[in-house]
């Protein structure tokens, strides 16, 4: 039965084997016959695979048909001994080995052998050519495709691969003129969505390229163009490529621009000149255009300037500082000083904007292409036209132009200046600022104290105009003159004082009154006020005078000694308390003063601040004018007088005892003289203690 079983598996392996030959000799005999599976190349490797899936079908039938027959051998020989079971399942095994070697060994290669008509260098060579033709793209690219069919909805467009894309027609709302065959830029976003479609944008690839396109302009230094949109502040607005970008003022042109509205809708050309990726901000130039061929004249100009040489100029702009002038492609500057021989506010007093002028170089510099003009150096210097006959001495008249702190600058002539210090505008000692005498544009009269010519310099003199009134100070303001006089300043020492201009003198602060105590001047008048003084002493080298004001009256201290004697009591005020005593005001206004030991009342407690009481006066100084009180004085005083006239009544009755006893002395008994003695010890102790009780009050 194992050998039957055998046969029939090497019957079955050699029909798989013979299969395939058959069927190959098959074909060969026919092969002008076209069918479908012929057609294509593709489709003529289905029979290869549908004789690999017959193959295996076939092998797992022979498997399993072996592993029957084996179960079968089984059954039959169970009774037979353990080697030759062996010996068939050995057997079994090589032939399945065999089987299975034979299969893997086989050459598919050899089946298409004879069919295909070119060889495997011409087939390589068509699969090239055939790539070749297919473009090779990914997603989120950027490509150039061509417009191939157009309805109301979508945009059909080939890009070169094996499929085509298609974009929505609202992303060419800008452009209604599309049509079949223009060229346009598309950006992949899905190489195949759901349906098996390749989505394009159109938006998103103007996007993506104009942002490319600016970037390359900036690193190539490439010129591009652009539409001016609108204005907006510091600048305009322009549009390159699809992207916004900003033009400053300042990058229009190389000359200042009055009216930014003239370029509104005009196409120019342009340099990127600064991109911000972060923001998406590009910044565009016209200027740099322009500045490379005026570098260049620049340099042409400046090599062929010369110190002193006159060109012509037209104004190209007008500051506070000077004037800019356009000598045909290089700018100088006109400093203000240098636009006329006389002082000006502002240079548009002397000229005015597109004004073409002749103007002289005073300076150049070739590093820095800097050039200084000069426009008053083309007319002669004022001084050298002065008059020679004017000298030190004479009077001129002038116009005062500047005004500062320190004095005053009056043109005489049309660039002849002359310089009025403050000290010279009056005889006053008293230092004031030029503003307090003169304004600008005050016509005023001077005389000449200095003349400088080569150094173009004058100094002129006010107070030259009238007299000097210390000239005849003896006589006008002698000693023992009364005089009213205005408060000028003040120090801790006294009180400066005006009487007239150019007359000043001091009011020491001893001398503002007879009877007040003044720790400041400012305690007694101040700055501004008119004051009556008597001039005491006169320094005619400092041009200062000695007044006094307490002057005027005569010196109250004289009387106030007979009314303030030592003992005599006056009512008074406390108008100002202290640690080491009080300020109180008594009558005629003159002041005292008490210490706290004489400000305690008779019930024990302090005077206060504005309490009036009676004090006696127990000092009187009059050439300290210093008076001492006190209210303590005025009640211990009466106490006292109490006292000793108690003590005087008392003395008088113990000598009239005494007396009464000398008399009866002879009558009494020696009892009673012993009596007289104890009384008369008492009586004089008694003395003794009222005597102590005076010297201590």
């Amino acid at each position: 039965m194992t050998e039957k079983k055998n046969e029939k598996v090497e019957q079955e392996e050699q029909q798989i084997t013979e299969a395939p030959v058959q069927e190959e000799k098959a074909a060969t005999e026919k092969p002008g016959e076209e069918t479908p599976e012929t057609t294509e190349t593709p489709k003529a490797e289905e029979p290869v695979e549908a004789k690999e899936e017959e193959q295996a079908a076939e092998a797992e039938t022979k498997e399993t048909e072996e592993v029957k027959s084996e179960e079968v051998a089984a059954e039959v020989n169970e009774e037979a001994t353990d080697e030759p079971k062996e010996e068939v399942k050995a057997e079994a095994e090589a032939e399945t080995e065999t089987a299975s070697k034979e299969t893997e060994e086989f050459d598919w290669s050899s089946l298409e052998s004879g069919i295909d008509s070119y060889s495997e260098k011409q087939r390589a060579d068509l699969e090239m050519m055939y790539d070749n033709t297919l473009n090779t793209v990914t997603e989120k690219e950027v490509l150039e495709g061509t417009v191939i069919a157009l309805n109301k909805r979508e945009v059909v467009v080939d890009i070169g691969y094996k499929s085509d894309g298609i974009v929505s027609l609202n992303e060419f709302r800008y452009n209604p003129e599309l049509k079949v065959g223009d060229k346009v830029d598309v950006y992949i976003e899905s190489l195949e969505d759901k349906k098996g479609q390749m989505i394009l944008s159109h938006k998103k690839a103007r996007a993506t390229r104009s942002w490319e396109r600016v970037n390359e302009s900036l690193e190539n230094d490439e010129i591009i163009k652009g539409y001016i949109k609108c204005r907006t502040k510091g600048g305009m607005i322009v549009d390159v490529f699809g992207i916004e970008a900003f033009l400053p003022g300042s990058q229009i042109d190389v000359k200042p621009i009055r009216d930014y509205d003239v370029f509104v809708g005009k196409t120019m050309e342009f340099k990127v000149v600064k991109i911000n990726h972060e923001y998406r901000n590009v910044v565009v130039s016209h200027k740099a255009l322009i500045e490379a061929e005026l570098e260049q004249q620049k340099k042409e100009i400046i090599a062929k300037l010369e110190k002193g040489q006159v060109l012509e100029g037209t104004v190209k702009n007008i500051t506070s500082y000077g004037v800019f002038m356009d000598l045909g492609g290089v700018d100088g500057l006109i400093h203000i000083t240098d636009l006329s021989w006389g002082r000006i506010n502002h240079p548009t007093e002397i000229v005015e904007l597109d004004q073409k002028l002749n103007v002289v170089i005073l300076d150049f510099d070739d590093d820095k292409k800097r050039i200084a003009l000069g426009l008053k150096q083309l007319t002669p210097h004022p001084w050298d036209k002065l008059d020679e006959t004017l000298k030190v001495g004479d009077s001129v008249k002038g116009k005062v132009v500047v005004l500062a702190d320190y004095g005053a600058f009056v043109e005489i002539a049309p660039g002849v200046e002359g310089l009025i210090h403050v000290s010279e505008m009056s005889w006053s000692q008293h230092l004031r600022s030029a503003q307090d005498f003169l304004k600008v544009g005050d016509e005023l009269e001077a005389v000449i104290l200095t003349l400088d010519r080569e150094d173009r310099k004058m100094s002129l003199g006010m107070k030259q105009l009238k007299n000097d009134p210390w000239e005849k100070i003896e006589e006008n303001y002698g000693v023992g003159t009364k005089h009213k006089a205005i408060v000028r300043n003040f120090t801790n020492f006294g009180v400066f004082v005006e009487i007239t201009e150019g007359v000043d003198g001091l009011i020491h602060i001893s001398d503002l009154s007879w009877t007040k105590k003044i720790k400041h001047p400012s305690e007694f008048t101040s700055i501004g006020e008119e004051i009556e003084v008597v001039v005491l002493d006169i320094d005619t080298e400092n041009r200062r005078l000695s007044l006094g004001h307490k002057q005027l009256e005569e010196n109250p201290w004289d009387v106030f000694e007979t009314i303030f004697t030592t003992d005599s009591i006056h009512e008074g005020t406390v108008v100002d308390l202290m640690d080491k005593g009080a300020i109180v005001a008594l009558p005629y206004g003159v002041e005292g003063f008490a210490t706290p030991r004489h400000l305690v009342k008779e019930d024990g407690t302090q005077a206060k601040q504005d309490e009036k009481l009676d004090f006696k006066v127990i000092e009187f100084n009059k050439s300290a004018k210093r008076i001492i009180v006190s209210h303590s004085r005025v009640f211990e005083d009466i106490k006292r007088a109490e006292d000793s006239s108690k003590r005087k009544s008392q003395t008088r009755s113990t000598k009239k005892a005494v007396k009464a006893v000398n008399d009866n002395i002879e009558k009494t008994t020696l009892g009673d003289i012993s009596d007289l003695a104890a009384l008369k010890s008492q009586l004089e102790k008694k003395e003794k203690k009222e005597k102590t009780e005076d010297k201590e009050n």
